[in-house]
């Protein structure tokens, strides 16, 4: 049996997911209400839930993305998902702080994974000038997960109270799971279903000259020798807190700056994941559709990456200064369009540079160093706005030079990276 155009069919099941992994991971904030009022729990313990989580995502991003490298794509999504999927089922048995705390960790390590499994992926699966536009079909997943996740938690809480809604969407990875193990058989040289010609497109593709070269494929602790890791690392340090700011901080921006309630809340904060989803998906093509047009893997990656970094500065000091919800949220729109401008030729960084045992690792590391970064962010928020939600604003834009930079100065030029002697 051959099927046609069998790599989209792949990253779209990784999108969905990423639907099912923002899903799962939204639940505990959107019933925290309900929970916190039945168990008598306050915001601190919901502060300290949620740092477990970060602990544990931290640690899964580096620790996925070596199983990754070791047991293959196929296998890595279902070790990821069957961890995050149990994990979400746990939240229904808990009862304190300690019991969503472990079961938040645990959350965070499967969740983790996603990532790093999505960049090693599309390596596999895609020639160097679609791997943007896969890359942003999957952050797309991201956003979409965060416009349905609201009215999808609330029905199923309406219909089975908290505990029954985080078995239901638990069961959701499980479900997953069942296309997944039957489409993503092997990797592209020796799928049963893949067209020769498709296979041919997609192994020719990945060279991005004709020259011989010897790409590396470092260890785990070898690529640091590398300073395109550090190209990696660096930037989503960087970069990545921008993103959380939002998800973790704009319910509470809203209702603190505007006084919303959370109806208002619900038909506000989807606006900016709309624009979100937009921009993933437009990196991608805008990538794919340069590298066609004859451009060098180093131009597009770098042109793109400043040019999501243009676009959100000054829509990050623009913000500050909004004084009406709507404008406000339209802002964040364009930051978040930005953003995942950016951030999906950031995440095509590993393919570009290394061979394809080390991508996953270096996917891994570099989001345990994004995690460090939007935790380091998340202590800083709750001191700076105190009187006022500016500083929050000036501090991502402060950020967004120092990811773009990171690129250009610590990248070279972005080609694959020939083995040290």
């Amino acid at each position: 049996m051959t099927v046609r155009n069998l790599r989209w069919i792949i990253i779209s099941l990784i999108a969905i997911a990423t639907v099912v992994n923002y899903i799962d991971r939204n639940a505990l904030a959107i019933m925290w209400p309900g929970i916190s009022e039945e168990l008598g729990l306050d915001k601190n313990d919901y502060a300290l839930i949620i740092s477990f989580f970060m602990v544990g995502y931290a640690i899964g991003q580096s620790l996925f993305g070596k199983i990754f490298d070791m047991i293959g794509t196929r296998l890595g999504f279902v070790l990821a998902i069957v961890v995050w999927s149990i994990s979400i089922i746990l939240h229904a048995f808990a009862k304190s702080v300690s019991g969503f705390g472990l079961a938040r960790f645990g959350l965070g390590i499967g969740e983790a994974g996603n990532w790093p499994g999505a960049t090693k992926s599309n390596a596999e699966w895609f020639p160097v000038h679609e791997r943007a536009l896969a890359q942003g079909i999957f952050n797309s997943g991201s956003a979409l997960g965060g416009v349905v996740s609201a009215p999808v938690i609330a029905l199923l809480y309406i219909q089975f109270g908290w505990q029954g809604t985080f078995i239901a969407i638990g069961a959701l990875g499980f479900v997953w799971l069942i296309p997944w193990w039957v489409i993503a058989k092997s990797s592209p040289d020796s799928h049963p279903w893949l067209s020769a010609e498709e296979r041919e497109y997609i192994l020719t593709g990945q060279k991005v000259d004709d020259e011989e070269y010897e790409a590396a494929a470092p260890s785990w602790l070898e690529m640091l020798r590398y300073r395109q890791s550090w190209a990696v690392i660096a930037s989503r340090f960087f970069i990545d807190p921008v993103w959380w700011l939002f998800v973790s901080w704009l319910p509470i921006y809203l209702a603190d700056q505007f006084g919303f309630d959370i109806k208002q809340i619900g038909l506000f904060a989807w606006v900016p994941y709309a624009g979100a989803a937009i921009g993933a998906v437009f990196g991608g093509w805008l990538a794919g559709r340069l590298l066609k047009s004859g451009w060098s893997v180093n131009k597009t990656r770098k042109f793109t990456i400043t040019v999501g970094g243009i676009i959100m500065l000054p829509a990050l000091l623009a913000t500050a200064a909004a004084s009406d919800p709507l404008v406000a949220v339209l802002l964040i729109a364009v930051i978040l369009f930005g953003f995942q401008l950016a951030i999906g030729n950031i995440q095509t960084l590993p393919s570009d540079f290394f061979a394809g045992k080390s991508v996953g690792s270096l996917a891994g590391v570099g989001g345990t160093a994004a995690v460090v970064g939007v935790l380091i962010t998340t202590w800083i928020v709750p001191a700076i706005t105190t009187t006022s939600y500016v500083p929050f604003f000036v501090l991502g834009a402060l950020l967004v030079p120092l990811a773009v930079a990171s690129v250009w100065i610590f990248g070279g030029t972005i080609k694959p990276v020939k083995e040290k002697i």
